[in-house]
């Protein structure tokens, strides 16, 4: 069943009161079948001491009267019942549009903020999420003595690229050069596009100055292969160039901003 988000909940009796008078019902349906039980007994045993009569046609009478009435007790147990599972359908009915709202409501709230914290071309973090995980790198350096790194990485003449290709082709290898930093980042570490052709790089914890380098000098070698671009059924590829600025901390600051104007 589809249930749209948005579809208005039906609106009888509360959940909590409907389930209560179901629950009601239920054990009236309980005492009437009880009743019969103890009754179509009774009538049981008048229908044998009846049949062993030399008489026994007033007992079998009353004993017929009696069973009547047993069998409107039934009918009337079976009308209950038959109200029973009707507020029970509607109240799994009612409970799985609710579900269904809830998980949608869940789903469209953690796509807003997935739009809100990624760059809606590369999926990668955009500026915001880098400012909060910096800031809490930067407490974690300060608390343990970490060193701390954040680098800044510019895509050289990317704009000829748009000029000569167009911005599809640009945004397609935007995409592909941000695939690859993301595969070559470090499991702590944080890559985000800082906008345009710019990326920056959070290393959250390193040796030192030289084990800095060595990644920078990776990810330089990891941006300069081929790209290979499908465009009007041409393949390109442009060769892509880079050039990465770093800040150090706490060497070159100490708080974030100051960090990636640095960098």
């Amino acid at each position: 069943m589809k249930t749209d988000p948005s579809t208005s909940l039906p609106a009888p009796a509360k959940p909590a009161q409907a389930l209560t008078e179901a629950l009601g019902q239920s054990e009236r349906v309980q005492e009437i079948v009880e009743e019969c039980a103890t009754e179509l007994t009774s009538v049981n045993v008048v229908l044998k001491h009846g049949l062993a009569d030399q008489h026994p046609q007033t007992k079998i009478e009353k004993a017929l009267e009696k069973s009547e009435v047993i069998e409107d007790k039934v009918q009337e147990a079976s009308e209950v019942l038959v109200e029973v599972n009707q507020t029970l359908e509607r109240e799994v009915h009612e409970r799985r549009v609710l579900e269904f709202q809830f998980a949608a409501a869940t789903e469209q709230k953690d796509a807003a903020r997935q739009a809100s914290l990624h760059d809606p071309l590369t999926g990668l973090p955009n500026r915001a999420l880098f400012n909060d995980r910096l800031e809490h790198g930067l407490a974690q350096a300060q608390r343990h003595g970490w060193n701390l790194a954040v680098m800044f990485i510019d895509l050289d003449n990317f704009k000829d690229i748009n000029d000569t290709h167009g911005h599809d082709v640009g945004d397609t290898v935007l995409k592909i050069i941000a695939g690859r930093l993301k595969e070559n980042t470090r499991g702590d570490d944080t890559i985000s596009r800082f906008g345009g052709d710019e990326f920056l790089y959070l290393l959250s914890e390193t040796r030192g100055e030289q084990d800095v380098a060595s990644i920078a000098a990776k990810l330089i070698e990891v941006i300069q292969e081929a790209c290979e671009v499908g465009a009007g059924g041409v393949t390109l590829r442009p060769c892509i160039h880079a050039s990465i600025g770093i800040a150090m901390f706490p060497r070159d600051g100490t708080t974030a901003e100051v960090l990636i104007k640095r960098a």
